[in-house]
């Protein structure tokens, strides 16, 4: 009996050595394997990001950067390569950032003209049009070749403006089936060059009341704020695609300044100004400037007042002639 319990005695100590021993060994390999897991790696959940992060970028087109555990990033540039064979654009490049003016070159097909031009613009992230023009052809158009174009584009950004070009094909039919337009994302600078100052009309409806209260919807009720912009050749076009931005800061608003501007779709498409007489060409394919007459005067005038404040500017008209109408 003696020897039975001695020998049971040894076979516990012996397991729970062995489960000792078993314990330590898996604590020390999980200490082990611990110590090996890499420090916490940066959120990444787009190109930028990891480019940002320091992750290799692969000779790629378009541009692809891969990060540690795998993950493959392409870097956005529009619609370039599904139009590859019908426009290219050689400045700028996508993601480009940009300063005012933005001189545009490349080559399209023949048909992507009509009477040796292509609408241009610059949206910003909202659709909002900053700056527009026509491309010009500089050779015969007439043919199914590319055919080299250049456009010059001036805009006003006091900020970074992330924003995207638009190179759209002339379809002057109309119809959906012709419709195409290259979007390649830039980024917008601040000019580094000489600045001037403009003055932007906007509405104060607390100094412009009749003598029984009423709102009098009349240019009594402007006031202007100063905004200063890159000295360019066309500071009138800059100062109204300015106030169609129609971004006023919170003390200013907290002082009573209004407007509805920015209108979704409205547009400063085109400038001339011959003997005094300013006439602006605007794009309003929803209608947005009518409705109501104090609304759509107040729009007039704030404009109006905005273009007038350059001496060489005496009367303001508006393309198409039903725009600001009631």
């Amino acid at each position: 009996m003696y020897m039975l319990r001695l020998s049971a005695s040894r076979v516990i100590g012996a397991l729970v050595l062995l489960i000792a021993l078993l314990g330590g060994g898996a604590w020390w390999y999980i200490r082990g394997r611990v110590s090996e897991v890499p420090p916490s790696l940066p959120r990444v959940t787009n190109y930028e990001e990891c480019v940002a992060a320091g992750y290799p970028v692969l000779e790629s087109y378009p541009l692809q950067c891969r990060t540690p555990d795998g993950r493959t990033f392409t870097q956005n540039i529009g619609d370039a390569t599904d139009l590859r064979d019908r426009i290219q654009v050689d400045v700028p490049q996508p993601n480009a950032s940009v300063q005012s003016p933005l001189r545009v070159s490349g080559r399209a097909r023949g048909p992507w003209y009509f009477e040796a031009d292509f609408p241009v613009r610059i949206e910003d992230r909202a659709g909002a049009v900053l700056a527009s023009g026509a491309a010009q052809a500089q050779g015969e158009w007439m043919t199914e070749a590319f055919v080299p174009f250049q456009v010059a584009l001036t805009f006003v950004v006091t900020q970074s403006t992330p924003a995207v070009l638009v190179l759209e094909r002339s379809n002057p039919s109309g119809l959906p089936e012709h419709a195409a337009a290259l979007r390649i994302p830039i980024t917008l600078e601040p000019g580094t060059g000489a600045n001037r100052t403009v003055q932007l009309s906007f509405y104060r409806p607390s100094q412009d009341r009749d003598a029984q209260g009423n709102l009098a919807c009349s240019r009594q009720g402007l006031s202007t704020v100063q905004r200063t912009i890159p000295r360019t050749i066309t500071p009138i076009q800059d100062a109204v695609r300015l106030l169609l931005r129609g971004e006023l800061t919170a003390a200013e608003r907290a002082q009573g300044l209004t407007t509805e501007f920015p209108l979704p779709g409205v547009a400063l498409e085109a400038a001339s100004l011959r003997d005094g007489v300013l006439t602006l060409t605007f794009r309003d394919p929803e209608r947005r400037t009518s409705g109501g007459s104090c609304r759509a005067g107040v729009l007039w005038f704030q404009i109006e007042a905005t273009a007038k404040q350059f001496p060489e500017v005496r009367e303001v008209r508006y393309q198409p002639e039903d725009l600001f109408q009631p």
